[in-house]
């Protein structure tokens, strides 16, 4: 993900490279494509409300945040809490993955044409940003050919762990600033010390709120990387040290100011927590997975993946063999270069980490230690998903790629050697095998549940007055998706709900992470009926239960919409609350009365 790597050291950065280069026709033909991949990977999609990715509560949770960051700018509301979800309580969003970073400057798109194409929108600026970011410094940093630039670059953007995440990770996906941090951190110019380390304090403060996971990634990664460079090329490395240490403490000093109030509110604001609802260490690779093909790529399919990653979003390492023999052959054919020296160390170590505390091999336990046992408790790493260090790999594959592929070209420099037609069309030819069966496909859809009229329309709004809050059946108090947050984004979040897909506290005095509100009883007992259909005998303590429970919400009104079992459903809210009526294509019951 956060890759090391590509920086500017002095090796690869000759004055002529350091200077900006103009952006020619050429350069954007490359981002042109870039852009036509993105769409037609979000294809399924556009102009589909009643779609929705396959991981589907991951979209609608980063449609509602979308959606909040819009209200939020227009409202000039808090940007890091809401009222609007779990209620009364509410949720701490900086303790959540709300990805200010792309909601706020995407208000406009949101407010005009809603949650759904923000989000799409933001997928395409994901995938296809982080792809041009990445060409943009090897071809000015790194590699004089710009074809070479350009196959680094949609690697790096369009490998098969970022099409993964992007589907349902926005904030692991947006890693455009990813390669603008680390030319800054290694820019070759000692000089500009000042301007350089202010403008990585505002970047780094910046990707912050675009996802702080990736900006961990992107600290460890780059301090591998330094480290096994400086082994590698000591001289260099005392060369450039005083300059790269005075723009980490620039940046350091300018940055810490703009976080320090955000940073407070995630760890100790209201709705803070504790800890993680589930262990990082579970979610690890199978060794086999590097060698195996992704479910979204033109050779993929769903039975092995399913056997070598823990969800459909975490197949991070899908590198394939070819891809890995070239990196093999790269790294030996271009050993003598410390920059190739220090991504080697730093994609294996990242590989070997990716496979947790015991390694697995074709779905089975090999009874070997994983390396990342001997991180697994330290501070930032405890709370790592080792799935994810794969991610660290794709940039530095691309980077690597783009080295290979630039040493083809004819070389201007008197004395040089260039490579012949057959070599060069052989690699080409070799480069061109191992990618194109990593070629990413649209990305799967499921259908979804469309919004009820009577939310869509606002026929709520008779029903709900202010301090009261909208329930919808079943109120999803866990990890289930959430239809109060899908209605509610798809609407601008225009009334209250209990309940949501995020991570809080248990309790007002146990701060230990859960996902969701904790469970009311009678949410759990629609829950139970809805995932299995079979309706309860209702007695009076279920009711009288009932309508404590819609008191703590503050309810005013039950709406349900589509289910897969929605008549026994409907049948055990009747049982509840007494009959319901159709309205605007949901089901309804105004339960002012009973909760006064």
């Amino acid at each position: 993900m956060t890759a090391p790597a590509a920086t500017g050291t002095a090796e690869a950065a000759p004055a002529r490279r350091s200077r900006r280069l103009p952006v020619r026709a050429p350069d954007a033909l490359v981002v042109a494509g870039y852009l036509a991949l993105a769409v037609l990977l979000t294809c399924g999609q556009w102009g589909r409300p009643g779609r929705l990715f396959h991981q589907a509560g991951d979209q609608i949770l980063f449609e509602w945040m979308l959606a909040r960051a819009a209200r939020a700018v227009t409202g000039l509301e808090n940007p890091l809490y809401s009222a609007q979800l779990n209620a009364p309580d509410g949720v701490n969003l900086m303790a959540n993955t709300s990805v200010l970073g792309l909601g706020v400057p995407l208000t406009p798109v949101t407010l005009l044409f809603g949650s759904q194409v923000a989000f799409l929108v933001a997928v395409v600026c994901c995938l296809a940003g982080t792809a041009t970011a990445w060409y943009a410094l090897l071809r000015r940093r790194l590699v004089d050919s710009r074809a070479a630039a350009a196959v680094g670059g949609l690697f790096c953007g369009f490998a098969p762990g970022m099409v993964a995440q992007a589907g349902a990770h926005l904030h692991m996906a947006a890693q455009f600033l990813v390669p603008v941090i680390l030319a800054l951190v290694f820019h070759p110019d000692p000089r500009r010390v000042w301007r350089h380390g202010t403008l990585l304090g505002l970047l780094v403060a910046y990707q912050l709120f675009l996802g702080e996971e990736v900006l961990v990634f992107l600290v460890l990664a780059a301090g591998t990387f330094a480290l096994a460079y400086a082994a590698a090329d000591r001289a260099t490395a005392r060369r450039l040290a005083p300059a790269l240490l005075g723009r980490l403490a620039v940046g350091v000093a300018v940055a810490l100011p703009l976080l320090a109030y955000p940073l407070w509110f995630q760890f100790f604001g209201p709705g803070h927590y504790r800890g993680m609802p589930f262990h990082a260490y579970g979610y690890q690779l199978d060794a086999a997975s590097f060698t195996a093909s992704a479910r979204q790529t033109v050779l993929g399919d769903d039975h092995l993946p399913g056997l070598l990653a823990p969800n459909p979003t975490e197949e991070n390492s899908f590198f394939g063999p070819g891809l890995l023999v070239l990196a093999v052959v790269i790294v030996i054919w271009l050993w003598r270069r410390p920059l190739v020296r220090a991504l080697a160390a730093c994609g294996l170590l990242f590989a070997l980490l990716s496979l947790g505390e015991q390694v697995r091999l074709d779905g089975t336990s090999t009874g070997i230690p994983g390396p990342y046992r001997l991180v697994a408790e330290l501070p930032l790493l405890d709370h790592a998903v080792p799935a994810r260090f794969p991610l660290v790999c794709v940039p530095v594959l691309g980077i690597l790629l783009a080295l290979s592929l630039d040493r083809l070209r004819p070389q201007p420099a008197a004395g040089a050697r260039a490579a012949g037609v057959p070599v060069r069309l052989l690699w080409g030819g070799a480069v061109a095998a191992a990618l194109l069966p990593l070629t990413p496909t649209p990305i799967r859809t499921v259908p979804a549940w469309p919004v009820p009229a009577f939310v869509a329309e606002g026929g709520w709004r008779a029903h709900v007055p202010p301090g009261r809050t909208l329930v919808p059946v079943p109120p999803v108090t866990g990890a289930g998706v959430s239809p109060a947050m899908l209605w509610s984004a798809r609407t601008g979040l225009a009334f209250p709900a209990p309940g949501g897909y995020f991570i809080g506290p248990r309790a007002a005095d146990d701060p230990a992470a859960r996902w969701g509100a904790p469970d009311r009883p009678t949410a759990a007992l629609l829950r139970r009926v809805a995932e299995t259909g079979e309706v309860p005998v209702v007695t009076d303590e279920h009711r009288r239960q009932a309508v404590e429970d819609l008191r703590h919400w503050r309810a005013a009104v039950v709406v349900q919409g589509g289910l897969h079992h929605g008549d026994p459903v409907r049948r055990t809210v009747d049982a509840l609350l007494g009959p319901g009526r159709e309205v605007a294509g949901a089901h309804v019951w105004d339960v002012r009365p009973l909760v006064g």
